[in-house]
C-alpha cells in the first residue's frame, strides 16, 4: 500500500540548499516536509578515528556510478542529514566580484551570473551569521566589499602555522585566515582536535546545515521532516504546467508526497538525475529541459592535494586556519586565472595509507608527522559535453574531464615554489580524479532567458511553475572556492523570494 504526505511545501534534501530554505521558511506559516534520502549521522567514536572514516570510508555512500567510459566508482558522497556538509572542511568563503561577470581562461569563457555580487551580499552577511563563520576582513588582497564584520574573529594559528605565515609574508605574499565554520565562540562547542576537516564532528561544533539549519528548523511545529526518503520521480499535471507529488520509497513501503512548491536540493549530480528520471510527455527530455541542458555543464574544480614535508615535526592540531589567494587572478606571465590555495586538515598515517596503496604504515607515520597539507584548487569550466546521465539501469553516469589544466598547473608549481621557500625541501602532489566529486555544480543553471537556463534568477524552473531547484546546480560557472556560502546565501534570498509571493 502507498503511503500519502501532504504538505505545502516540499524541499527535497538537507544540505546547504534544503537545510538553509527549511530554516528560513520555519516561521512563513506554512507546512514545510524536509525529505532526507539518509539519516542522521551518529555521533560515535568512528566519527574522530582517521582509519574508520578514510581508511574505512564508514561514512561514504556504497553506491557505484560509472564515468565517460562505463568504468564504475564509489564517488565522494555522504547521505546523511545536513548531506556532505557533515563531512566536509567548513571553509565558507564568500565567491569574489569578479566571479559574478564574464571572465576568461585558459580553457574557455567562464560565463556571468545574471545576478550579481551586490545582489547576494546582504545574504551572504545573513548566512555568515546562520554558519557562525569566524574570519578577518584586510588581509585577503582579493576580498570583495563587505557591509560588516564577520560575526566571530578569525581561528588563530598554531605556533608552526604562525611561523609558516611569517615565511610567506616575508616572500612578498599575503596569507590570510581561512573564513572557518566553526563553534569557537567563547563557551562554544569546539575542542581544536585533528579530525575536523573530512571528518563528522562528534561534538556538533562544526558548522553544517544539519547543527546550523535542519535542528533549529525542527524547533518549529511548521516543519516535518521524514528521514530514509528516496524521492524518484516528481509528477506534473497532465500539461506540464505543475509538480503535484513525489514519488519516493522508504523503508516502509512507496510513499507519494503531495504539495503545492517543491524545492529540490539534492546536490547537482543527484539532482539532474531527479530531473532526467521526471520525464513525461510533456517534458520528455527531462523534467524543466526544454533547453536541453539539464544534466549537461557539469562541473567540480581543479584540485592537487599538496605535502610539503619538512626537518622537523608539525605539532600542529588544528591546521586549517590559513590560505593564499595571490594568484587567484593569474600571475605576471600569464594572462589566465590560477586559483587559490589552502591549508587542510592535518594528515595522519591512515589517511596517507588510504590515498596512496601499499604505503608502508612506518613510512605513512613519518610522512604525516612531518608534513604541513595544503590543496591547490583552479576554476572549472563549463562545457555541455561533460555532465550528468541515468543509465538504463538506473546507475549514473558522470562525464568529466578536468579543464585549465595548464592554469592548474601553474598555481601547483607557484605552490612548491613557496613552500620550499618557506623550509619545506621536499613536495609531494597528486591530482585529483572524477571519483573525488566534491563541489559539484552546474547541471541546472540560472539564467535570465529560458533558452540558454534551466531556472530563473530566483531559481525557480523556467518551465514548471512550482519547481527551484536550490542547491549548487544553479552555477552557472565554478569560481574556485567552497561552493557552501554560497548556496546558502542564495537559498535565503530565494526564500525570501517565496515568502513575499
Amino acid at each position: 500500500m502507498t503511503a500519502t504526505l501532504e504538505t505545502d511545501i516540499a524541499i527535497i534534501g538537507t544540505g546547504a540548499g534544503g537545510g538553509t530554505l527549511a530554516y528560513a521558511l520555519r516561521d512563513v506559516g506554512a507546512r514545510v516536509a524536509l525529505l532526507e534520502r539518509g539519516d542522521f549521522l551518529p555521533a560515535e567514536d568512528e566519527n574522530w578515528s582517521a582509519a574508520s572514516v578514510f581508511g574505512d570510508q564508514r561514512y561514504k555512500t556504497s553506491e557505484l556510478w560509472r564515468d565517460e567510459r562505463g568504468r564504475p566508482f564509489r564517488p565522494s558522497m555522504h547521505y546523511f542529514v545536513g548531506g556532505n556538509t557533515k563531512v566536509y572542511g567548513a571553509a565558507l568563503a564568500r565567491m569574489r566580484r569578479e566571479d559574478f561577470s564574464e571572465y576568461r581562461h585558459e580553457d574557455g569563457l567562464s560565463p556571468a551570473w545574471p545576478i550579481t555580487y551586490e545582489d547576494l551580499e546582504p545574504y551572504y552577511t545573513r548566512a555568515e551569521d546562520l554558519y557562525g563563520v569566524h574570519g578577518a576582513t584586510g588581509e585577503d588582497p582579493t576580498d570583495p566589499p563587505r557591509s560588516g564584520p564577520y560575526p566571530f574573529p578569525a581561528v588563530a594559528d598554531e605556533p608552526v602555522i604562525a611561523a609558516l605565515r611569517r615565511r610567506l609574508e616575508a616572500q612578498g605574499l599575503h596569507p590570510y585566515a581561512l573564513p572557518l565554520g566553526i563553534d569557537l565562540r567563547d563557551g562554544g562547542l569546539c575542542v581544536r582536535c585533528g579530525t575536523c576537516d573530512g571528518f563528522p564532528c562528534k561534538v556538533n561544533a562544526k558548522s553544517d546545515a544539519d547543527i546550523r539549519c535542519v535542528r533549529p528548523a525542527l524547533e518549529s511545529p511548521n516543519v516535518l521532516l521524514r528521514t530514509g526518503v528516496y524521492v524518484e520521480r516528481l509528477i506534473t499535471t497532465p500539461n506540464g504546467e505543475r509538480v503535484v507529488e513525489a514519488q519516493a520509497r522508504t523503508r516502509g513501503g512507496p510513499l507519494r508526497i503531495l504539495a503545492d512548491a517543491f524545492f529540490v536540493c539534492c546536490g547537482a549530480v543527484n539532482s539532474a538525475a531527479l530531473l532526467l528520471r521526471s520525464a513525461n510527455p510533456s517534458h520528455p527530455d527531462g523534467l524543466s529541459n526544454s533547453s536541453g541542458l539539464v544534466g549537461r555543464n557539469y562541473m567540480g574544480h581543479v584540485h592537487t592535494a599538496i605535502l610539503a614535508l619538512g626537518p622537523r615535526r608539525n605539532r600542529t592540531t588544528f591546521q586549517k586556519t590559513l590560505a593564499v589567494n595571490d594568484y587567484y587572478h593569474g600571475d605576471e606571465g600569464w594572462p589566465w586565472p590560477l586559483g587559490t590555495l589552502w591549508l587542510i586538515g592535518k594528515a595522519q598515517a591512515p589517511m596517507l595509507r588510504a590515498a596512496v596503496n601499499r604505503l608502508p604504515n612506518e613510512i605513512a607515520g613519518t610522512l604525516a608527522r612531518r608534513s604541513v597539507d595544503w590543496w591547490a584548487c583552479s576554476e572549472d569550466i563549463p562545457s555541455p559535453d561533460r555532465g550528468v546521465a541515468v543509465d538504463p539501469d538506473g546507475t549514473l553516469r558522470i562525464t568529466w574531464r578536468p579543464t585549465n589544466l595548464e592554469s592548474h598547473r601553474r598555481l601547483v608549481r607557484h605552490a612548491k615554489r613557496m613552500l620550499r621557500g618557506a623550509g619545506y625541501p621536499l613536495v609531494l602532489t597528486r591530482l585529483m580524479d572524477v571519483e573525488f566529486n566534491a563541489h559539484q555544480c552546474g547541471t541546472a543553471r540560472f539564467g535570465t532567458d529560458a533558452r540558454d537556463s534551466v531556472l530563473d534568477p530566483f531559481c525557480r524552473s523556467h518551465d514548471v511553475q512550482n519547481l527551484f531547484v536550490v542547491d549548487s546546480s544553479f552555477f552557472p560557472s565554478s569560481a574556485v572556492l567552497n561552493p557552501v556560502l554560497t548556496i546558502a546565501a542564495q537559498a535565503l534570498r530565494v526564500a525570501d523570494r517565496f515568502a513575499a509571493a
